[in-house]
């Protein structure tokens, strides 16, 4: 499935577009490729280093999913176009945060050149999410942050108010489980 993230009106940003592939390739698996095209000049894109977990991403350019859990609380992936990634798990809206250690990520990508980026990864989420065939309720999301240092906030869906990715209305693509075969 591909969509289309927008700017928070308050964050403009710079003039790019912004599209992710959002896949489930397995009952527990969420595959994403976030492409950013247009003038990525003006973007602060960290170094490419070797893929590792490692916390605050968000602090600058970074590619976020976000995906609800059955009976309450979700899980925050974060991406770096460095490479770094991390995963968090929430009880409820903002609240019971710590980094998960079982969520694993596979398959990296980075791909640049003057007018496009690429991240890529796939994360296993059996140990945060199980292993039963229902539709996830995704988030999707990015931050941008330009060579000035100022941040914009992109996503599939703005909530009302200032940006925030965790608020429930954020969660708006329902991602269906994958066929069994």
């Amino acid at each position: 499935m591909l969509v289309t993230l927008t700017p928070h009106p308050e964050t403009p940003g710079p003039p790019v577009t912004i599209a992710v592939e959002v896949l489930r390739p397995r009952i527990p698996g969420l595959s994403l490729r976030f492409r950013v095209a247009g003038d990525i000049s003006g973007i602060r894109v960290p170094e490419r280093v070797r893929p590792s977990r490692a916390r605050e991403l968000w602090r600058t350019t970074c590619f976020e999913a976000f995906v609800a859990k059955e009976g309450g609380g979700y899980c925050e992936l974060n991406l770096s176009p460095e490479g770094r990634w991390d995963a968090y798990e929430f009880t409820a809206y903002r609240e019971g945060m710590y980094a998960h250690p079982g969520v694993e990520m596979r398959d990296p990508e980075r791909t640049r050149d003057d007018r496009s980026l690429v991240c890529a990864a796939t994360f296993d989420l059996d140990r945060v999410l199980g292993c039963d065939a229902v539709p996830w309720r995704v988030g999707l999301s990015a931050v941008v942050e330009d060579l000035d240092g100022r941040i914009s906030y992109w996503a599939l869906a703005h909530a009302p108010g200032k940006p925030d990715f965790h608020h429930p209305d954020s969660f708006a693509l329902e991602l269906p489980a994958p066929e069994a075969s």
